[in-house]
């Protein structure tokens, strides 16, 4: 086998590695090239190609968070991973863990974690990498990798996102939502919203928002819901279903099939808990082309204010 094919062999891995450390599609892809390019450039051939190239994207990864961190403590409003529509890695026997551990609750509750901790966390619990291994990667000693690992379990544990453990009852769930936000139900929203539901979107400052902060109940969320959406609807606004970051939810596009925004949706209890919206257009290119959302909205707007 070749180098390349080497490389492309373990590419969705790679990447699977880099978006659970970062949080970011594009970061993530940059990450796994820079990768390959070392990897490319080695003169030596490693005794496991797997192990050498985890380690690669792992250290590319932490150095890239460390100054993201940065630029995240400037960002406006509620910040956001990069909605993640495809998972290029795939392990059958895992599906479901690895889809709750790329979720948007659980990649927000790695934003807790030093970048060190964050990458142990994911190698560790996430990937099974045995503690050998992680040293190696991170250049610490196993004890003190077993410290970082136990402190960010704890971490993550006491906030740990729960997620009704059958995949199909939140597909049908999700389902019946997205129905009767289409049909501008706002009664048929209320009975599948937990009563402390939370909507928030991330825009970044770029787009229109529900507001300056969360809308929180079901009884504010499905009005908001039942006010603006079906206008969107009216000027040619779609959604089409879609798993976002492992979980029910949908890509919202305008009339001519442009990026719009992202769903996510957490269901517990037969209920949905929180609905997250990533908005900013620089966060959804990976997704496809993007709309101007100003545009749609003032569209919509003004085919409400002409029915007034």
């Amino acid at each position: 086998m070749t180098k390349i094919e080497e490389f492309q062999d373990l590419r969705p891995l790679l990447f699977a590695i880099a978006y659970r450390i970062l949080g970011s599609v594009s970061e993530a892809e940059d990450a796994v090239q820079e990768s390959w390019m070392r990897y490319e450039a080695s003169g030596t051939t490693p005794r496991s190609v797997k192990a050498f190239l985890s380690a690669v994207v792992t250290r590319v990864s932490i150095d890239v968070l460390r100054s993201a961190r940065v630029r995240r403590e400037h960002y406006v409003g509620q910040w956001f991973p990069e909605p993640l529509v495809t998972d290029p890695y795939s392990d059958p026997e895992r599906s479901a863990e690895l889809a709750d551990s790329v979720s948007m609750a659980a990649l927000l509750l790695l934003e807790r974690l030093s970048p060190l901790e964050r990458a142990v966390f994911v190698l560790r619990e996430v990937f099974a990498f045995d503690f050998t291994e992680i040293a190696s990667t991170v250049g610490r000693s196993e004890a003190a990798c077993r410290q970082l690992a136990a402190r960010a379990r704890r971490h993550m544990d006491e906030g740990r996102p729960r997620f009704d453990a059958d995949r199909r009852d939140r597909n049908e769930l999700a389902a019946r939502f997205f129905d009767a936000l289409k049909e501008g139900n706002v009664d048929g929203l209320q009975e599948l919203l937990a009563a402390d539901v939370q909507m928030v979107g991330d825009g970044g400052g770029k787009t229109p928002q529900w507001g300056k902060g969360a809308v929180v109940g079901a009884v504010k969320v499905a009005r908001v819901l039942g006010a603006g959406l079906p206008w969107f609807f009216k000027i040619g606004g779609t959604f089409e279903p879609h798993e976002v970051n492992g979980q029910p939810g949908a890509i919202f596009r305008d009339r001519g099939g442009l990026v719009l925004n992202t769903w996510s949706l957490d269901v517990l209890d037969g209920r949905i808990q929180t609905i997250r919206t990533v908005l900013n257009p620089d966060k959804l290119g990976h997704v496809g082309p993007v709309a101007d959302a100003w545009a749609v909205y003032n569209e919509a707007e003004q085919a409400r204010r002409s029915q007034d």
